[in-house]
């Protein structure tokens, strides 16, 4: 019968593995992350990461005990918050400052921590979408438009996920709402920056943590999980390009 102790080590450690995974974090870092605490806990630790689920093979150093196991992730986000406690975390136990009970009490303290709200999301990344806007040359109303038609698209992107619709899907059609508020406002703004807010309407849709992930990933030898988050951050893109499409032919641009 395998000791109490190594197994809830191993559920603490995937659990953490897990966290990272969702909130964007790199292999590499998720892979160091959970030698750093294993080691810090008296144990050693053989880890393979995959997109969807962590496997951990952990060895106790002392009795030199095995337990495998692993542990699926959720869909993914992005999260660095998270990712930046934990790294804490971690160095806290290496440091002999935390046992496994008080890890795992860190570890629910983390996973309860409250993000931003919804509104405030909301409103700074069209806030962005409109100083991208601006940063490419458009005008003021270049910027409002950009502004509205985020707006809109992120409450679209928001809601799909919150219902588990597909994620390509959700992203096609945000890109294609935020792109008809885009495109319509230049009946509006007869410009020649209007096309900018059409342009700049669905920035916020732009994969870029699994774009850098993913680069991450491949350059550090973990060329599986680099070509997943690669494809996945193509796939993204290929959707953002169907909705604008869709809106272009419906306004024959």
């Amino acid at each position: 019968m395998k000791d109490k102790e190594i197994i809830e080590t191993s559920n603490s450690l995937l659990e953490v593995g897990s966290l990272l995974m969702e909130s964007g974090a790199s292999t590499h870092r998720i892979r160091l992350t959970i030698e750093r605490l294993g080691a810090g806990l008296g144990y050693s630790s053989e880890t393979l990461i995959t997109h969807k689920t962590v496997f951990l093979l952990l060895r106790n150093n002392t009795t030199d005990e095995l337990y495998n196991s692993f542990k699926k992730t959720p869909p993914h986000s992005v999260n660095f918050t998270l990712v930046s406690e934990i790294s804490k975390l971690s160095w806290k136990v290496v440091e002999g400052k935390l046992l496994l009970k008080q890890l795992q009490n860190e570890i629910v303290r983390i996973k309860n921590i409250p993000r931003y709200s919804f509104i405030s999301v909301l409103i700074f990344v069209s806030f962005a979408d409109a100083g991208f806007c601006r940063l490419f040359g458009g005008m003021y109303l270049d910027m409002l438009i950009a502004f509205v038609a985020t707006f809109f698209g992120f409450i679209v992107r928001h809601y799909s996920a919150k219902i588990k619709f597909n994620v390509y899907l959700s992203i096609a059609f945000a890109a294609l709402t935020a792109s008809l508020i885009a495109g319509g406002s230049t009946f509006l703004n007869d410009s020649s920056t209007n096309h900018l807010a059409f342009a700049t309407s669905v920035l916020f849709l732009i994969p870029g943590v699994p774009l850098i992930n993913s680069f991450s990933d491949l350059m550090d030898g973990y060329t599986m999980n680099g070509i997943v988050r690669g494809t996945h951050a193509m796939l993204i893109a290929l959707f953002i390009s169907l909705g604008m499409f869709v809106a272009m032919l419906i306004y024959n641009f």
